[in-house]
Formats: structure tokens, C-alpha cells, sequence
């Protein structure tokens, strides 16, 4: 099987299990791990207990970290000879489903025109695997990795990320956007399942929303 993309991102909400699959990838594939930098966000444990009050500064310092780790990899890219592979676990397009949900009116305005001035200049995946997971099974693997900030959040909060990731990629035509169901699938378990997994990998998807059952 021929691997048709070289710039693969996995996606989904906290707790999807994004990292753990694309440092599986990562391996399989000998490719490029691009992985978020979330830990050394400041203002991150902050925002989960005054969320109105730290929410634009979390996503701003957010959206500066992912832009800035995109910029070097378009430049790495660039200079290369090759066509290497890619795999990462977040898409910039992340940081406005998150802002959406995270912050209101001016601040909201605000942060879309910055976003807008980023976005074009930035290198799109060329495919992005949905992780999609029920709130119980987001919830339960939120706890079983034991980061303290997270312990507290609600699965309202979880419901309306998921919500708005899937929004946001109905409103986004031009991405290639795989919707993959963790109910059906165990790729870091299950042998079977990743290679399907690899097999998806070699296949032409259309732009737009595709759903694997």
C-alpha cells in the first residue's frame, strides 16, 4: 500500500487519544512527529478554574504556539529535498473551534480577525482524521491520565467542543476530514484496526466530510 499523504493530521476532542495514535504513526511510518506543546501554556490551568476571565489569554498564547510551530515546519519543509512525511496531532484550525466556544463578543471579534490574518499563511494538512468519541469515554480517559487541571471538566464542556469541531468542518469544504467512530475502532489495541487504519491512509479521499463505519 502506497501512502498518498505526506502531511497527516489526527484530530479530535480532549481525551480523543490523538497523541498516542500519531506517535504510533510516527513510528510505523519513520515520519515527522508534530506534536502541540499545550503543557507550557501558562495560562492553562488558570482558564479551567475562571474560564471567562483567562479564556482569551489561553487561547491567545494557544494560537501563537501553533502558529509558531507551523512556521517552522513550513520552513523545514521548504529546505528539504524530500518529500517527508508528517503526522501531528492538532490542526491550526483548532484555534477557532476552541475560541468559539471559549470566548464571547469583542473578545471573540478580536480574536477572529487575528486568526484570519494567520490562517492563509500557514501549510493545510492534507488529510485529517476525526477521532470521534462518546463524552463518557472522553471523560473516562481524562481521568485515567491524571492531569490535575483537567480533572474538573464537565462533559458539557466536551459535548459543545465535539459540537463545534463538527460545525466548523461542515463550514470548511476545501479540508479533507475523515470522521472515524472510537466505538468501532481500537487503532492503538488492535492490530487489525490499524492496519485499516494504514489502509484508509492509502486511499483518495474528496473534500469534505467523510464518515467511516
Amino acid at each position: 500500500m502506497n501512502l498518498l499523504y505526506n502531511y497527516i493530521s489526527i484530530e479530535g476532542s480532549i481525551g480523543a487519544g490523538k497523541t498516542s495514535l500519531v506517535q504510533k504513526l510516527a513510528k510505523e511510518y519513520n515520519a515527522n512527529l508534530l506534536l502541540e506543546q499545550f503543557a507550557d501554556n501558562p495560562f492553562l490551568a488558570k482558564f479551567y478554574e475562571e474560564p471567562e476571565r483567562y479564556g482569551f489569554s489561553v487561547e491567545l498564547y494557544f494560537t501563537a504556539e501553533r502558529y509558531r510551530q507551523l512556521k517552522e515546519f513550513l520552513v523545514q519543509q521548504n529546505n528539504s529535498l524530500f518529500n517527508s512525511i508528517t503526522v501531528s496531532d492538532f490542526i491550526f484550525h483548532k484555534s477557532l473551534v476552541f475560541a468559539g466556544n471559549n470566548l464571547k463578543d469583542d473578545e471573540l471579534k478580536l480574536y477572529r480577525m487575528l486568526f484570519n490574518i494567520m490562517l492563509p499563511t500557514l501549510p493545510k494538512p492534507d488529510v485529517v482524521f476525526y477521532l470521534y468519541a462518546s463524552v463518557d469515554d472522553l471523560l473516562r480517559n481524562i481521568k485515567k491520565r491524571g492531569r490535575s487541571y483537567e480533572q474538573n471538566i464537565k462533559g458539557e464542556y466536551l459535548e459543545n467542543i465535539q459540537k463545534a469541531y463538527l460545525d466548523y468542518f461542515r463550514q470548511m469544504p476545501e479540508l479533507k476530514v475523515v470522521l472515524l467512530d472510537t466505538k468501532q475502532f481500537d487503532f492503538i489495541g488492535n492490530k487489525d484496526d490499524f492496519n485499516y487504519l494504514k489502509e484508509l491512509l492509502s486511499t483518495e479521499f474528496n473534500k469534505g466530510i467523510t464518515t467511516i463505519k
